[in-house]
């Protein structure tokens, strides 16, 4: 088993300021779109972790140049050459975002990831691009890792039907990719509703600031116009799903945390926080950042969480502190993530003397006393932040290989340790 990471305790509100790094989700769309652009592209401020770091490394093995310093990376595109391999670690953005791009490239390109990314369903992506003439050849378990992308240099395009039920960054992969393709490319969805479609209309506001010609006037379609993306300089907006567990101890105490630059509008999921938090008991300010005051107690919450499914290992620590029962809806998809996260939550919580049960497209929680013991991540960063927010005020847990958070919150111990410091401090 991995290193056991002793959550903190706190007695008194946690009051602190919580400076968070920039969004995986843009980060990793920003440097496919500066890969395939006409011009060299810097990105300010963006995420340094794990996920980000699997993309720039996948995109340079293509041939694209990145000069990555601290607080800014510079994107030189070039000719993509094939005869590569990339490693998908168990970031979703790479393993999907990427293979549309490698059919770009002249030669053969394989893809791998770790154990647990062959269990991730690839079979939408892997349909669409074989629908629309790229050659794939699969060695894995059917729909899954590993397979290899046989690139030719370039890309018919044209129209696919593809279910994306099952993950939103199916549809992203192809529009990110669909201006290079000769024909554009369109994709209609066809199937259950299609979950976290907030990444779909960040995918689509990132193409058109970098002169793409995209259309998606008529429900599940999506049109991309073949055509020349700009090279672009770009700031990277906070990663607000990582202010969850942050926010989360501002509720779970009855204190104040602060997260600045909070942008006014924005496409990411992790907006939803306002709303939610809200619901719980919080009381949040938006100004030129985030503040979350907790109350004096927190409420069980009734949300479909279909769109924001990655705050739900959160949101679920959070009413198993509440007083009253939560139910959490509309997320059978998170049974495909990193693990499968309903059964790792009721799991977890139920093992430290919780009552979770498992739905079929959620969970039902009831909130019950808790005691110290062993959270398993199961290597997923969001399971591993849930276990902190335990922590905060169940004595004794213990959070299982806590350095999974550097999926995309490289220093997340550091910063708990430092949230934790300012509140003793005031």
């Amino acid at each position: 088993m991995a290193p056991l990471w002793p959550a903190p305790t706190v007695s008194e509100p946690v009051r602190a300021t919580v400076r968070l790094p920039g969004s995986k989700s843009v980060t990793n769309r920003a440097l496919i779109l500066a890969a395939l652009a006409d011009s060299p592209s810097v990105l300010h401020k963006p995420l340094v972790a794990r996920d980000t770091r699997l993309m720039a490394t996948a995109l340079r093995v293509l041939g694209t140049g990145i000069d990555a310093q601290e607080d800014r990376w510079l994107v030189t595109p070039a000719a993509l050459d094939g005869g590569s391999h990339v490693d998908c670690g168990l970031a979703g953005t790479v393993m999907r975002f990427v293979p549309p791009v490698a059919a770009l490239a002249n030669g053969d390109v394989s893809f791998d990831g770790d154990p647990h990314a062959r269990e991730r369903p690839m079979d939408a992506v892997i349909n669409a691009m074989r629908a629309l003439g790229i050659g794939i050849s699969a060695t894995g378990s059917r729909g899954r890792l590993p397979f290899t992308v046989h690139g030719t240099g370039s890309v018919p395009g044209g129209e696919v039907t593809m279910d994306a039920s099952a993950s939103s960054q199916f549809v992203t992969a192809l529009l990110l990719a669909g201006a290079r393709y000769e024909q554009g490319v369109v994709v209609k969805h066809t199937g259950k509703p299609i979950p976290s479609t907030p990444h779909i209309e960040m995918t689509l506001t990132m193409l058109r600031e970098r002169g793409v010609r995209v259309d998606s006037s008529v429900p599940n379609v999506w049109r991309v116009r073949p055509g020349t993306l700009h090279g672009l300089e770009t700031v990277i907006e906070p990663d607000l799903s990582n202010a969850a567990p942050f926010l989360a101890a501002a509720l779970v105490t009855g204190g104040s945390v602060r997260v600045p630059d909070w942008p006014e509008s924005t496409n990411q999921p992790g907006d939803t926080l306002r709303d939610l938090l809200t619901r719980m008991g919080a009381t949040c300010v938006l100004d030129d950042g985030l503040t979350v005051d907790g109350g004096s107690v927190v409420h069980g919450i009734d949300a479909d969480l279909h769109d924001v499914g990655e705050l739900t290992p959160v949101l679920a620590a959070v009413a198993a502190l509440a007083q009253d029962t939560s139910h959490l809806r509309g997320i059978a998809h998170l049974r495909g993530h990193e693990t499968d996260r309903l059964k790792a939550l009721a799991t977890e919580i139920n093992g430290l003397g919780g009552d979770v049960v498992q739905t079929s497209d959620g969970l039902t929680i009831h909130p019950r006393p808790l005691h110290g013991g062993v959270f398993h991540s199961y290597d997923d960063h969001r399971m591993a932040q849930a276990g902190a927010v335990l922590g905060l005020a169940v004595p004794g847990v213990q959070v299982e290989n806590i350095a999974t958070t550097a999926k995309t919150l490289p220093a997340f111990p550091e910063m708990w340790a430092a949230m934790l410091e300012m509140e003793r401090a005031a």
